[in-house]
């Protein structure tokens, strides 16, 4: 499968650590550009190498930082990401996440 039958062509990964670095193989043999967030403390993990463009969040507390919904759509919307993979745990199943995405205009992935 190529980008081409994609809505679209780039997703912004809000998790960390081998969620996030499943998600951004799985987008990237998908044609899609991958980003990734990252914390202070996993400035040097994989998940960052990996991605196409990594955003930093500064903080060494998860509330600053993989759970802040304001700082992730910002990192989103800085980088050019059309769309948010929650990946699991943090932020994946909270509703008002979901909702604070469709509402800043980007496309949710998540259940």
């Amino acid at each position: 499968m190529d980008g081409a039958s994609n809505p679209f062509s780039s997703v912004l990964v809000a998790n960390r650590g081998e969620i996030a670095v499943r998600i951004l193989n799985s987008a990237r043999e998908l044609g899609l550009r991958g980003i990734s967030i990252y914390s202070d403390s996993d400035a040097n993990s994989l998940h960052v190498e990996i991605s196409e463009e990594a955003i930093h969040l500064p903080g060494k507390q998860l509330s600053e930082t993989y759970l802040n919904i304001d700082a992730i759509i910002n990192a989103a919307k800085i980088s050019g990401a059309e769309a948010i993979h929650p990946g699991y745990g943090f932020l994946s199943e909270r509703s008002d996440f979901a909702q604070a995405v469709v509402d800043s205009g980007l496309i949710w992935i998540g259940p």
